[in-house]
């Protein structure tokens, strides 16, 4: 499987009712395997650094094979992978919101979501993966 864009627009399109029904706002992004953005959604009022934010972490989702939210102990002072937020140009972020689109174990691709606390935004990103089944 590949990610188009209808499913791109579907998983964004149910990363935003998750927001909505948490009562916060969001930009949500889908990356496909190579990293590329195909399709990015920012609900009306979202930060202005979610678009940013969600792409990056889609990219990292992607590009590491593992949630953002894990990245953060993994990536810390002293363990495994300290200094990946400072490598990718910049583009590694190593809090929630970012979860790779895995398809019978191959990642196809990355969703991404920002705009509220991480925990929320990765329930969103979340979300976005479970449309998919």
């Amino acid at each position: 499987m590949t990610v188009d864009l209808a499913t791109a627009l579907r998983m964004i399109a149910a990363a935003h009712a998750e927001a909505e029904r948490r009562s916060i706002v969001v930009s949500a992004a889908v990356v496909d395997a190579g990293g590329n953005l195909v399709a990015f959604g920012r609900m009306d009022g979202a930060e202005i650094a979610g678009p940013v934010l969600a792409v990056d972490k889609a990219y990292t989702a992607v590009s590491n094979r593992i949630a953002t939210s894990e990245l953060a102990t993994l990536a810390a002072p002293g363990g495994e992978l300290f200094g990946l937020h400072a490598n990718g140009g910049g583009r590694f972020v190593i809090f929630g919101g970012g979860v790779p689109i895995t398809v019978e174990g191959t990642v196809v691709g990355g969703v991404g979501v920002s705009g509220a606390s991480a925990a929320d935004d990765e329930a969103c990103a979340v979300a976005a993966l479970e449309c998919l089944t």
